[in-house]
């Protein structure tokens, strides 16, 4: 940007360092900046530069693999890419299907449900994803939250089971049109406003209930509370220890949830072995339904799966609400439901490129999965995201592309043709097992610890999303991880941070005191950096603040003897805005240093600073002399013998 002078640069006399003076920018019509400021907020990271100068025919290709970045890296997609991605997707899908039915019952739905969101979706996303790891499918946070929300809009979930459908199908219809919404006005930045220690805390928290709730199965209890906070659960569970809990399922239970962590431990001790925890799924669920059939443990008071609707997913258009009163509660439980859904699937999308080292477009990741949701909810499908635990296995089983989530279709596509029946005598207790040493890896203890130590008000945020689940519900959870999120904006925000500076010898650089105790103040000169832009909801704080810190300095004078305070230097270089209630700030700032007979200088104003100071004629007030290009040429102006002494 070119820039022009305020005015003519000068030399002092020869004893006098050269001063520059703080340069002006040039000024810019009201469309052309709110253009600049609109392409910036929204586009970023410029999408249409490959469009610039392409003949129509090119342009029409670059759209269509925009849309559909298939055609993309399709083109060079070969035999050694399909091997690595049909391991995976046999691997991901060895995985997904004893999860998938597990996960329908955490949403209160039918075990086909949670097989059929592992069929459409992972095949739209295959054509319109960016990432080349994320497995798609139902997920256990997403399921409990979707089933939690829905019940709380209808209480019984058997006995008004088609209603109950219906309303998820429009749930799913409308979190699929949030997160389209999200990423076709690429809005996608307002997920970014859920910090990652709230996530944290709240997927903690889910975990925990979410074992919680596998009580029921893992214990072969019939009669179990419908809330989800660990004192109902518990008081659940106690109750009917003396009559409620079977010995069989409990013997099939623990034998089989210990076998699959200790699977799990080997695959993380071991890489080559993550096939072992990605497999140990399905052998569970073959050999305890075959321990099942042949002792008939079914009699014995042992849950089990039964019927499995086959064959492929049917169409759920027409029971989707489009009037009436389960309409607007459809949409607020999607809205919530798909905002969770997308803030994971990001989170994991962005992981696992950051470890292949490539780009993902946030806002195509945000279109597919709206696209898919959309789709999938006119396809009996419910909420489907990203799974963290398949694209681990994903990730570590060699796929190069979306193909293995297209081979995991396949596999799930050829188990609702002809494998369900399999299915039928599956205990309950060994898809609780499943759903428990999958939900045990959200847990996180060390980001948790890293948390506390880098940021104790993130740590509070963490530990309140925690909390709120845990002892509340998953709604109330995620409420208080938003809030305190938003609370922890709004005091940066608010209260953003001041500092003195002080001269480092030998120098004519000028630092945190605090920071750097070595830092020397300049007698008669206070000196304080503003480390924020200056808007109407800091800018009286900011203004009270300098006030407060010439009081201290007035008080250390009088105790000490030393120089009184004649000038105020601000450090601006941090302060990258300023509004009108800002310019009123400095103003009244100006004003009441006046009575005091201290000069107010400021340093370095950025180029939005110092275009507003000239237009509201606040420049002309504190004089542009007493505008200085950096603090050194500030206290060379106010005090020439101290930097002479430097």
């Amino acid at each position: 940007m070119d820039i022009r002078s305020l005015s003519t640069s000068h030399r002092h006399p020869q004893d006098a360092p050269y001063v520059h003076k703080v340069g002006l920018p040039p000024k810019q019509n009201l469309f052309s900046e709110f253009k600049a400021t609109v392409k910036e907020t929204l586009f970023a990271d410029d999408p249409l530069r490959p469009f610039k100068d392409q003949p129509g025919s090119k342009k029409f290709i670059l759209g269509l693999q925009a849309i559909f970045p298939i055609f993309e890296w399709g083109r060079s997609y070969n035999f050694t890419k399909f091997r690595g991605d049909l391991i995976a997707g046999l691997t991901i899908a060895s995985l997904c299907i004893p999860q998938d039915i597990g996960y329908a019952k955490l949403a209160n739905l039918d075990p086909q449900y949670g097989l059929y969101s592992s069929f459409v979706p992972p095949l739209i996303y295959a054509f319109m994803g960016s990432s080349r790891d994320i497995a798609i499918g139902p997920v256990a946070v997403v399921s409990l939250l979707l089933g939690t929300l829905l019940q709380n809009e209808i209480d019984d979930p058997v006995g008004n089971a088609a209603e109950y459908r219906r309303l998820a199908f429009t749930a799913t219809f409308f979190a699929g049109i949030t997160q389209v919404t999200l990423g076709f006005f690429r809005l996608g930045f307002l997920i970014d406003f859920l910090s990652h220690a709230a996530i944290v805390g709240f997927m903690s928290g889910a975990a925990i209930t979410i074992a919680l709730q596998q009580l029921k199965g893992f214990l072969g209890i019939k009669k179990f509370t419908k809330k989800t906070d660990v004192v109902s659960v518990m008081h659940s569970v106690f109750a009917s220890a003396h009559h409620g809990w079977n010995w069989q399922t409990i013997v099939i239970g623990v034998s089989f949830l210990s076998f699959l962590l200790v699977a799990k431990y080997i695959g993380k001790k071991n890489k080559k072995f993550f096939w072992v925890p990605a497999i140990g799924p399905l052998i569970s669920v073959i050999l305890s339904t075959f321990f099942v059939y042949i002792t008939r443990a079914d009699k014995q008071g042992v849950q089990i799966v039964k019927h499995i609707h086959e064959g492929i997913n049917p169409s759920s258009v027409n029971q989707i609400y489009f009037r009436g009163d389960y309409l607007l509660k459809g949409a607020r439980i999607g809205i919530v439901a798909g905002m969770v859904a997308l803030t994971e699937a990001i989170a994991i999308g962005r992981t696992f490129a950051a470890m292949k080292d490539y780009q993902l477009d946030g806002n195509k990741e945000m279109v597919a999965l709206g696209t898919m949701n959309v789709v999938g909810s006119m396809t009996s499908c419910y909420v489907a995201t990203g799974s963290f635990s398949r694209s681990a296995v994903n990730y570590m089983a060699g796929c190069q592309t979306a193909v293995s989530n297209i081979v995991m279709a396949i596999v799930v596509f050829f188990t609702l043709q002809f494998l369900t029946p399999l299915f039928k005598y599956t205990p309950n207790a060994i898809l609780a097992a499943i759903i428990i040493s999958a939900v045990i890896g959200l847990i996180d203890f060390d980001a948790a610890y890293l948390i506390w130590k880098i940021d104790k008000f993130d740590f509070v945020a963490c530990m309140g999303a925690f909390f709120g689940v845990v002892f509340a519900s998953v709604e109330i959870g995620l409420l208080i991880a938003v809030s305190i999120s938003f609370a922890k904006i709004l005091l940066q925000i608010t209260r953003p941070r001041t500092a003195i500076l002080g001269n480092l010898p030998r120098t004519t650089v000028y630092r945190n005191i605090l920071q750097y105790p070595e830092a020397a103040k300049v007698p008669g000169v206070l000196i304080v950096r503003v480390d924020s832009a200056i808007y109407f909801s800091n800018s009286n704080y900011i203004k009270e603040r300098i006030l407060r810190w010439l009081m201290d300095e007035d008080e250390l004078v009088n105790k000490s003897g030393q120089t009184e305070i004649q000038f105020l230097i601000v450090e601006m270089s941090p302060v990258t805005d300023i509004d009108t209630s800002g310019i009123h700030a400095m103003e009244e700032l100006f004003r009441s240093l006046q009575k005091r007979e201290i000069q107010l200088i400021l340093a370095n104003p950025g180029p939005a600073v110092i275009d507003k100071l000239h237009a509201s004629g606040s420049a002309q007030l504190i004089g542009e002399d007493k505008i200085f290009l950096t603090v050194a040429d500030a206290v060379a102006s106010c005090c020439p013998k101290s930097m002479g002494e430097v």
